[in-house]
């Protein structure tokens, strides 16, 4: 349904994510390479522009339904919300994930006019904190896009 391209503050690649589509479940797969071992916060951003190298044009965290985030919060999560990717020794992470709500309505969210970003970040995400879950800085980011 949607690709993006990862690439960190220099503009070298670092991985893909995309979203698929089988009936009307959406999922989002991410891999991500030549990152530092550990686990690293990865969300969906509310704007399709990634400015290196901070990265900062990418907005907040996509949230349509006005929730907190994190799965851990009480008044969470959000659609922007992803589990962490854990990178091993090598560099190397892979995410995949249902995405919550119906396939009309993430389509909407997801491929609006300004578009959407998926952003890692260095750290790990804590899953309760609002707004970003205590996931520090913007390392890699990719806008998604509609396959020609």
């Amino acid at each position: 349904m949607a690709t993006a391209n990862l690439t960190d503050g220099m503009g070298k690649s670092v991985g893909m994510a995309r979203v698929e589509q089988t009936g009307t479940v959406m999922r989002l797969v991410a891999e991500v390479s030549g990152l530092s071992t550990g686990d690293h916060g990865i969300h969906l951003h509310t704007t399709g522009k990634c400015e290196a190298p901070a990265f900062a044009s990418a907005g907040g965290h996509l949230n349509p339904s006005s929730h907190q985030h994190g799965s851990m919060n009480p008044a969470g999560p959000h659609l922007g919300d992803l589990p962490n990717v854990a990178v091993g020794a090598d560099g190397k992470g892979a995410l995949s994930f249902v995405l919550t709500g119906s396939a009309a309505e993430l389509a909407a969210s997801l491929l609006d006019a300004d578009g959407t970003a998926v952003v890692v970040h260095a750290s790990a995400d804590d899953y309760k904190t609002d707004p970003s879950g205590n996931s520090g800085g913007r390392i890699a980011c990719g806008v998604l896009n509609r396959p020609a």
